[in-house]
C-alpha cells in the first residue's frame, strides 16, 4: 500500500463517467471499515430477501412471493443498531478551483460516491446533502441498492454553486438526527472556521462520530506561483494582483495557522479530521485514512 504508483491518478479516476464504476474503483484500495461490524435484523425498513432456513420465524416470510415461485423467503429488514450516515459535501464556488488537475469539487464528488459505495456494502445506511450557501440535495440515510443509485444520480448532476455556508445545513441535520449517526463533511473549509468547527463540535457533543475531510488543491497548500498573478476569489469575485514572492512566507504562515487551527479543535473534542491533497490519489489516501481509524476501534 506504500506504493503510490499502486494507486489511480486523482485525474484518470475522475475522468470515469460512470460514477458507479468510479466508486467501485476507489474502493477496491480500502483496507478496512469505518467501524465495527455491522448488524442485521427485522426492526425497521425492508432491505433484501434471504433464503428461508429451518427455524426462522414464519411471521417474515413473504407468502405474495412464495405464490409466484413457489420457494420461501424470509423479509430482511435494516437493525436499528446499524450504522447511519450522512454525507455532507460542500459544492460552492470556491471548491471548483483546481490548478491543473482534478478540481475540489470532481475529488469531492469521487470521495462521497466511494463512501456512499462502501458504506452500503457494509450493510449500513448512508444519506446524502449537498449545499453552498443553502442546502440544495437532502437524501435520508437508507440502506438499499436503490437508494445508492440515486445518490450516484445526485452526485453525478452536482455543479459548482455559490457561496458557502456550512452551518445551516450541518445545524438543519442536527435538529433531526433522532438517534446516534455518523457525519461526514467533506469541503474546503473556506469560510468562518470556527463557527464551522463549533457546529461538528456540537454534533459531537450529541453523540455522533464526526469526520470531516478537509480538501484543499496542491496549489493551495504549497503556494508554487512565481511571476506576477491576479488573484479571484471565487465566491466574491474580488481578485488581488500581486507578487507570489511578496506574500509567499506569510501565506504559508496564514495557511499553516489555519490547518493547525482546524486539526487541534476538530481532534480536541473527537472529531475525527483528514486533511486532503486534491493531487494525490484518493484511494491511497483513503486507505491510509481508514487503516489509522480502524485502529482506534
Amino acid at each position: 500500500m506504500s506504493d503510490s504508483a499502486n494507486f489511480l491518478d486523482p485525474t484518470v479516476l475522475a475522468g470515469l463517467d460512470n460514477l458507479e464504476l468510479r466508486a467501485r474503483v476507489a474502493v477496491e484500495g480500502f483496507v478496512s471499515g469505518l467501524h465495527k461490524s455491522p448488524h442485521r435484523g427485522f426492526s425497521v425498513e425492508f432491505n433484501d430477501y434471504r433464503h428461508y432456513h429451518t427455524g426462522d420465524d414464519m411471521r417474515h416470510v413473504d407468502w405474495k412471493l412464495y405464490a409466484r415461485s413457489e420457494k420461501l423467503y424470509i423479509k430482511q429488514y435494516e437493525d436499528e443498531t446499524n450504522v447511519r450516515c450522512m454525507i455532507v459535501l460542500d459544492t460552492s464556488a470556491s471548491m471548483s478551483y483546481t490548478s491543473g488537475g482534478v478540481s475540489k469539487l470532481n475529488y469531492g464528488i469521487t470521495l462521497a460516491s466511494a463512501l456512499a459505495y462502501f458504506i452500503m456494502q457494509q450493510r449500513d445506511a448512508v444519506g446524502l446533502i449537498t449545499f453552498d450557501e443553502q442546502m440544495n440535495d437532502y437524501l435520508p440515510a437508507k440502506c438499499r441498492k436503490p437508494h445508492l443509485m440515486h445518490i450516484l444520480r445526485t452526485l453525478a448532476r452536482v455543479e459548482a454553486g455559490k457561496k458557502t455556508n456550512a452551518v445551516k445545513p450541518l445545524t438543519d441535520l442536527a435538529a433531526t438526527l433522532n438517534k446516534k449517526s455518523m457525519v461526514i463533511l467533506i469541503s474546503d473549509m473556506l469560510e468562518d472556521e470556527e463557527k464551522v468547527i463549533a457546529t461538528l463540535q456540537n454534533l459531537r457533543a450529541m453523540g455522533n462520530d464526526v469526520i470531516a475531510f478537509h480538501l484543499l488543491d496542491d496549489a493551495e497548500i504549497n503556494f508554487p506561483f512565481n511571476e506576477a498573478s491576479e488573484f479571484v476569489d471565487m465566491e466574491n469575485n474580488e481578485s488581488y494582483i500581486t507578487s507570489p514572492a511578496a506574500i509567499r512566507d506569510a501565506y504559508l504562515e496564514n495557511l499553516n495557522e489555519f490547518l493547525t487551527y482546524c486539526k487541534k479543535q476538530c481532534q480536541s473534542s473527537g472529531v475525527d479530521y483528514c486533511l486532503m491533497n486534491t493531487s494525490q490519489p484518493l484511494d491511497s489516501a483513503l486507505s491510509a485514512y481508514i487503516a489509522k481509524r480502524a485502529k482506534s476501534f
